[in-house]
């Protein structure tokens, strides 16, 4: 099962953060949270990994929606949109809404799933 859409972006990790951020606001999408998953494992288990940064991003309007629709939803709110490097590469990767919201039996949903994923796979094309 595909969960994510990923895109390679031939920058350094510093750049693809930025063009990354710009590109979920310019789409109308805020960042809600951003975890540096490398500095938090240094920190709390003292191991050393890849730059890893996970962006929590929202779209109020189909958050809104989402929520009016199903309130458990913010279970699976906001969407997660990593940026991290793997061997010297650094890459984009967004979570498929249709497919996290898919499990949930409510077909009032798979509207705003689509709407969202098609926002978010415009946004790391465009990258």
């Amino acid at each position: 099962m595909q969960y994510a859409y990923k895109k390679q972006l031939d920058v350094f990790f510093e750049e693809a953060i930025k063009k990354t951020k710009v590109g979920l606001i310019e789409g109308g999408f805020g960042i809600l949270t951003e975890i540096d998953v490398k500095d938090t494992l240094k920190k709390k288990l003292d191991v050393d990994y890849d730059n890893y940064i996970i962006l929590g991003a929202c779209n109020p309007p189909n958050a809104y929606k989402a929520l009016q629709v199903e309130k458990e939803i913010g279970l699976l709110l906001p969407c997660n949109v990593l940026v991290y490097e793997d061997g010297g590469k650094v890459f984009v990767s967004a979570i498929l809404p249709k497919t996290s919201m898919g499990f949930i039996d409510n077909p009032k949903l798979l509207p705003i799933a689509e709407a969202v994923e098609s926002k978010l796979k415009k946004i790391i094309d465009n990258l």
